[in-house]
């Protein structure tokens, strides 16, 4: 029997993607099902969505910013706008249930959902729960999460711990780096560095990045680069034959196949993809987070001996050093990708989903 799901979050990448995956792998159960996605009107999923194949409505709202600007004073009526929205999407869409994966945009049409009694789910990607996510985790019929913690507000059932989804491409078979590096138009020959600063950008990492490009040339490393769309008009000239720098990737699987070593923030979402593909990682975290969680990501995994962290603050001092010997070290990179693998949970999309279909709809 067709059932009608509305999927939200978005933003970033880490709460797009895993709403995109829930929804790929509902479809693929079901292609009679009916999803909708919402979103935030100017934000990335108003492109994307579409291309996955769903229909999205946006909804005019937005993050609070730690600065204080006009945006901040505008935030409680738009806040009531976006409210007004979704109460209208769900009346006349009539949901069975109303998925959402974090971010500002899911708040609205969750709210409304559990308001109108609209069973809905969360799925939260990060050990430390998203201010969206802990606004509606006491009334959320299903809640799904990706590490172990203890959680301070009753639930109406105990949250389940089964993974990140992950982008459908990424949990199957991998194209080989060879065949990965001729489509991408790069060299055979030379040493393949990925770098990924997430889907707005990272400024620090960017920098970086243009410092040692002369260096990287000489070590005859070559550059797939996501400088991302907030830098777009600073980095993308310095592409070249063997330096490939775009806003966004979108294929990331062809270029996750083509890389040696990458170099990325720590996302949960980026970690469980990259936990995956299994190849060395330096993680930069970004400390512009709600209480420092990609640190504390990328933490765990260097303990584990699974990654390399570096903070933004150490890299002056430590990323030559750092990058150097990892590359002259074929043994350790090894290592790195097989410690790092064996945190892959390919399966949490589908378990997702199982519990989705058996316990909800």
């Amino acid at each position: 029997m067709a059932k009608k799901i509305i999927v939200s979050g978005g933003g970033t990448g880490g709460h797009l993607f895993p709403a995109i995956a829930i929804a790929q792998e509902l479809k693929s159960r079901n292609p009679q099902d009916n999803i909708l996605f919402v979103g935030a009107i100017g934000k990335m999923e108003m492109h994307l969505v579409p291309k996955a194949g769903f229909i999205i409505k946006g909804l005019w709202i937005d993050g609070l910013h730690r600065k204080m600007t006009l945006r901040n004073l505008l935030l409680p009526f738009k806040v009531l706008i976006s409210l007004l929205q979704s109460f209208l999407i769900i009346k006349k869409f009539k949901p069975d249930v109303v998925i959402g994966t974090g971010g500002y945009a899911s708040f609205p049409i969750l709210k409304l959902a559990q308001w109108l009694q609209v069973p809905t789910v969360i799925q939260e990607q990060n050990a430390l729960v998203g201010m969206a996510n802990r606004l509606l985790w006491k009334k959320a019929t299903k809640i799904f999460v990706a590490f172990e913690f203890s959680h301070s507000v009753p639930t109406k059932s105990l949250p389940m711990n089964l993974g990140i989804p992950l982008r459908y491409r990424i949990h199957k078979k991998q194209t080989d780096q060879k065949s990965a590096i001729i489509e991408l138009g790069l060299d055979l020959n030379k040493k393949t560095l990925l770098v990924l600063g997430g889907s707005l950008g990272a400024r620090a990492i960017n920098e970086m990045i243009k410092e040692e490009l002369g260096a990287m040339e000489q070590q005859r490393v070559q550059i797939i680069w996501q400088c991302g769309k907030l830098y777009a008009r600073q980095y993308t000239k310095f592409n070249g034959k063997f330096i490939k720098v775009v806003p966004f990737i979108e294929e990331i699987s062809l270029v996750y196949s083509a890389a040696d070593i990458i170099i990325c923030r720590a996302g949960a979402s980026t970690i469980a993809e990259l936990a995956c593909v299994g190849k060395p990682t330096i993680f930069i975290p970004s400390p512009n987070v709600a209480n420092n969680h990609q640190y504390h990501n990328a933490l765990n995994l260097q303990k584990e001996d699974a990654a390399i962290l570096l903070q933004e603050k150490e890299l002056s001092k430590k990323f030559k050093t750092v990058w150097s010997d990892l590359l002259a070290n074929p043994e350790r990179q090894k290592n790195l990708g097989m410690n790092f693998k064996s945190f892959a949970r390919p399966q949490a999309t589908k378990d997702i989903v199982n519990h989705l279909l058996n316990e909800v709809l």
